[in-house]
This record gives structure tokens, C-alpha cells and sequence, in this order.
């Protein structure tokens, strides 16, 4: 579900969420002098940014081939009903899939777009038949192999 509220934000905020966006794990008397503001002030300007939900979370990048995950797929999945409680039960069921690490509901010719990470095709095949044959409420689905990761992240541009 969207967020609809949208917090203000300032120049010194601004500059705080690019920079840790880059690393997370920055002191915060790099950040502050990276902004240009004392330490107290920028930590209780992350704090802020914490609780209003501004940063969502604080997260490791995993290297998935280090970890033995190298595979990363894209699948297109069409619904058969677009019926609201039967497209809720998808979104669950894709939100429950630990090898998902994005799913968007979308306009068009399909509903979701999803973005596989798995350690091999087997791993995916057992995967499809659980969440789309088995789940129930999908038409069909088109898998695509990624050849290159060109630029992965979630980084948001402030400003």
C-alpha cells in the first residue's frame, strides 16, 4: 500500500540520506562533517529519519555469488481473476517467498513483475510449481535469465 504522508525535508536531511546510502555504518562525525553539522545534530536528524519512516530499514548488501545464490531471474506472472481477494492471496504468497527480492504489481499486459534470486534453474523450477501452479490465480508467467547484473541497488534520489 502507498504512503500518502510526506515528510519535510531540508537540505542537511537531504545530504544525511545520500550519505548513508552510500554506507549505513558511516561514524557519524564523518557524516557530520561530510554535511556540515555537529554530531548530536545529525543523529538526532537519523533518528527523525528513523521514526518517520523516512529510512525504512538498515540493511547488508550480500554479494549472491559469494553466498552461492547466482542466478537472478525476472518473471512476468499473469493472473487468471483480478478478483481483490484473490490477488491479495498473490501478493502474500510472493511477499513469503524468501527467493523474491522484489515484487511489483503492475500496469499492462501482466499484473506482478518479479525479480528471482536462486541458487540454480532446479531451485526455480520447484519454486514455480510451489508459488504459481500449486498457489492457484495464475494464468501464466514468462521467466527471463539474467545475463549481467548492470546496476543493481535501491538507491532514491532525495531532493
Amino acid at each position: 500500500m502507498r504512503k500518502t504522508v510526506s515528510v519535510s525535508l531540508d537540505e542537511f536531511d537531504r545530504k544525511i540520506l545520500d550519505a548513508v546510502q552510500d554506507d549505513n555504518l558511516s561514524p557519524l562525525r564523518l557524516i557530520a562533517d561530510k554535511v556540515g553539522l555537529s554530531v548530536p545534530a545529525v543523529a538526532r536528524r537519523l533518528q527523525r529519519l528513523r521514526e518517520t519512516g523516512v529510512i525504512e530499514k538498515d540493511i547488508s548488501v550480500v554479494d549472491q555469488d559469494l553466498v552461492g545464490r547466482p542466478l537472478t531471474l525476472i518473471v512476468e506472472v499473469t493472473s487468471e481473476s483480478e478478483r481483490l481477494e484473490l490477488l491479495d492471496a498473490m501478493r502474500e504468497r510472493f511477499r513469503a517467498c524468501p527467493q523474491i527480492q522484489q515484487c511489483y504489481y503492475v500496469t499492462g499486459q501482466v499484473d506482478f513483475m518479479l525479480v528471482f534470486n536462486v541458487r540454480d534453474m532446479e531451485e526455480y523450477t520447484a519454486l514455480t510449481r510451489q508459488i504459481f501452479f500449486e498457489g492457484g490465480n495464475v494464468e501464466s508467467f514468462r521467466t527471463f535469465v539474467v545475463m549481467d547484473r548492470v546496476k543493481t541497488g535501491m538507491r532514491t534520489v532525495v531532493g
